[in-house]
């Protein structure tokens, strides 16, 4: 529910068409979260969305410690095609992060809240909004350099790394600290960490966008991601039919359960 009165201006609005025309779009794609209606009162605007009850990464990822090779390479995996869905249609996400990544209750991923999406990301074009959360930033948006789909490609290795180490890529105690560590510094890698995810991790992180994995059109841009070596394993056809069975199911008691989500979300 959004409240109108916080609508007033030309960009909050626009932000809100945008959010309900991706929503709109997403009943095209299996890992996406999806609209069922929208409606509005004299001081609202109302979305009716599935409810997800799974829970998010962020809170799994909480629960376990850390994610086996196994079980992070499946969610990226489900995260791959639905971004590629999103650029193929003009969209970027730009707020990509483990709490924006629900679990349904068969334990599929969905991508979830849209109101940072930028429209019309298509044949070269560009935008150069500061905008997403800080843990998740890209060097390009830093930067105040024009960019397109490249910076969810860094949020996802970002991800990744959150999945399978347990912690943030990037630590510190200030704002300014963790950009200057984003822009400047190395990530570090555990060394259970296998050589195919450290590579893969590496490449969604090169600094400069036009080189970044997903990003270089004589590797085939987005499709470079797909035969990846970290992906060796994934049937990429039985994935997008949403026919591989998922590593891990939420413990879900009835349709209305919210167990799976932080007391401070449902109290």
């Amino acid at each position: 529910m959004l409240k109108k009165d916080k609508l007033q201006s030309f960009k909050g609005v626009l932000n809100t068409l945008i959010e309900r025309h991706v929503l709109v779009l997403a009943t095209e794609h299996p890992y996406l979260t999806r609209l069922c209606c929208s409606f509005q009162t004299n001081v609202r605007l109302c979305f009716a969305m599935v409810y997800v009850n799974g829970g998010d990464l962020a809170y799994h990822i909480a629960c376990s410690g850390r994610f086996n090779k196994s079980r992070a390479c499946f969610y990226a995996a489900e995260i791959v095609p639905a971004l590629m869905f999103l650029h193929c249609n003009g969209i970027i996400h730009r707020d990509l992060k483990p709490s924006n990544i629900l679990l349904d209750a068969d334990g599929h991923c969905k991508i979830a809240d849209f109101g940072l999406c930028k429209e019309s990301i298509l044949d070269g074009k560009t935008t150069n909004t500061f905008c997403s959360t800080p843990l998740y930033l890209a060097p390009e948006v830093l930067l105040g350099n024009e960019y397109g789909a490249s910076v969810d490609w860094c949020c996802l290795a970002v991800i990744m790394y959150e999945m399978m180490v347990g912690y943030t890529l990037f630590v510190a105690n200030k704002d300014w600290k963790l950009f200057e560590s984003i822009l400047q510094d190395a990530p570090g890698f555990p060394c259970f960490l296998s050589s195919e995810a450290v590579k893969i991790i590496k490449a969604f992180l090169v600094k400069c966008p036009a080189a970044r994995l997903g990003c270089v059109a004589s590797q085939g841009q987005e499709e470079a991601i797909k035969v990846h070596p970290f992906f060796n394993e994934i049937d990429w056809v039985l994935l997008e039919q949403r026919k591989i069975t998922p590593p891990f199911k939420p413990q879900i008691t009835s349709k209305r359960d919210a167990n799976n989500f932080k007391k401070c979300f449902t109290h």
